[in-house]
């Protein structure tokens, strides 16, 4: 059992890591990796519409979903990390709700401007 908590431990550092990274970079609701993937993948998804219009579009439609599936998973962890935290009487830093709360502004910002 310790052995799962020191896991579990690490992978909420790493998470807290990328979520400031994230905050730091403009407030990038993924990371780099993943905003990487997304790009070229989308990049190949247009260059193949001349050939093939049908296919891009239910591409760009699976691509689209697949990344509101990712950004909509990681604000909910996010969230329930911190009311683990709340409902555990543990104090969440004020740089953890910094952050948390510049990703819903970013996400909030993008979806106004969609």
């Amino acid at each position: 059992m310790g052995e799962h908590t020191r896991q579990e431990e690490k992978e909420e550092q790493s998470t807290q890591k990328e979520q400031k990274a994230s905050a730091e970079n403009g407030g990038s609701l993924l990371p780099a990796d993943q905003n990487e993937r997304f790009t070229t993948r989308w990049e190949e998804i247009q260059a193949g519409f001349v050939d093939e219009p049908q296919k891009s579009v239910e591409e760009a439609d699976s691509l689209v979903s697949d990344l509101m599936q990712r950004v909509t998973n990681g604000l909910s962890s996010e969230r329930e990390r911190l009311e683990k935290q709340w409902a555990a009487g543990d104090d969440v830093s004020t740089e953890d709700l910094r952050v948390a709360l510049t990703r819903y502004r970013a996400f909030f910002d993008r979806l106004l401007k969609a």
